[in-house]
This record gives C-alpha cells, sequence and structure tokens, in this order.
C-alpha cells in the first residue's frame, strides 16, 4: 500500500515538474492520462491467493508443544505439510458448500464440515495421534473435495441431459455416504476421550457413593 501512494505522489511531482517547465497543455494532458492509467492498473491488480505448498511460519510455542510431545524435526516437518494441505482442503470444502444448498442440506444431515474442522484442531492438539486419522486426511477428505468440486461442475451446466441428472444423483448418494464417514471419522478419533470420561465419571459416582455411606 505504501509503495503504491508513492508511486502515485511521484507521478503528481513529475507532472507538476513538466507543466511548469513546459508548460504544454497538450503534453500535461498525456502525463495526467497516463498517471490516471499507472493508478488504476495499480489499484486493480489482485492480490495473489495463498500458495498452499507454503508453509505458515511455525511459532515458538507450537514448536515448543511438538517437542514436548516427543516429534522429531522430520516428524514436525511432515506433521506440519500434512496439516496445511488438509486446512486447504477443508477451507475448499467449506466453500463448496456454501455455493450449493444441495450440497448444504447433506452436510446439515452429517455435520461432516464441523467434524472435519474439529478433527483439524484435535490434531493439532495431539499431533502424535496423526495415525489415527489418516483414513479421514489421505482418503475421505481428498475424496470429499474432489467429489463436492465435480458436483458443482456438473450442476452448473446450462443444458441438462438425462444423464447428467442421474450423475448428479449418484455424485450427490456418494456425497452422502463420504459425509457419513467424515463424521464417523471423528466420532472414532474421540472415542478414547470419551472411555477416559466413563471411567472418570464411575470413579467419582464411586467416591460420591462411599462419602454418603
Amino acid at each position: 500500500m505504501k509503495k503504491n501512494i508513492w508511486l502515485i505522489v511521484g507521478a503528481i511531482v513529475l507532472i507538476s515538474i513538466i507543466f511548469n517547465v513546459v508548460g504544454d497543455s497538450f503534453a500535461s494532458l498525456l502525463l495526467i492520462v497516463g498517471a490516471i492509467l499507472v493508478y488504476v492498473g495499480i489499484r486493480g491488480r489482485k492480490v495473489p491467493a495463498a500458495d498452499p505448498q507454503v508453509l505458515p511460519s511455525l511459532t515458538r510455542e507450537r514448536e515448543a508443544h511438538y517437542l514436548k510431545s516427543g516429534m522429531t524435526s522430520r516428524e514436525i516437518e511432515l506433521f506440519r505439510e500434512t496439516m496445511n494441505q488438509t486446512k486447504h482442503q477443508i477451507d475448499k470444502y467449506q466453500k463448496n458448500i456454501t455455493s450449493n444448498n444441495k450440497l448444504k442440506a447433506i452436510d446439515l444431515r452429517h455435520d461432516a464440515l464441523r467434524a472435519s474442522k474439529a478433527l483439524f484442531k484435535e490434531l493439532v492438539k495431539e499431533p502424535t495421534k496423526l495415525p489415527l486419522a489418516s483414513h479421514f486426511l489421505y482418503t475421505h477428505l481428498p475424496n470429499m473435495v474432489d467429489l463436492t468440486d465435480k458436483f458443482i461442475e456438473i450442476n452448473s451446466h446450462e443444458i441438462k441431459s438425462r444423464e447428467t441428472y442421474d450423475k448428479i444423483e449418484e455424485s450427490t448418494q456418494i456425497i452422502e455416504q463420504m459425509a457419513s464417514l467424515i463424521a464417523k471419522d471423528y466420532s472414532q478419533f474421540v472415542a478414547d476421550d470419551l472411555d477416559d470420561m466413563d471411567v472418570e465419571l464411575s470413579i467419582a459416582k464411586q467416591s460420591i457413593k462411599r462419602d454418603n455411606e
């Protein structure tokens, strides 16, 4: 932003100098038009999209968390690469869902997007559990993104044949099944935590019972 402002200021200063020295209204007009075109070009320049291959910077706190978990430097790097890719896939999945009412309805039935985000957060907290989420990370989520991409592409056809409608229906059924699998992935991932909670509750109940006797 600052660079753009200085470019515009420089163009205005240059116009003023030439106008005072030359005094040619036509030359000044050309320079003004040129400055306007430069300004429009700067304003219309698109900000490049984030590269999914570029990892965000690693904070000291996060690095300490990974090291405390017993991970090596190479394991941390592989984990971060996997999670970075997963984050972009979840963002893409969310974008696809919000762009189509039928996909949105499927997600409401299974809560697959919320399960995906929750599983992502759980993995960040417990990175050593990455292997337990292998089906979600390497099969179910990538397949869901591909399926919803293709669904949106086919559904956007202006003219739909009987075959197109059949393909849309088939895709809908498969997406429904995949959403169910993603929800199941999350349930299985946190199953141990739920079992631990049951144990804790059982111990607490026994303690309360003894205290009341």
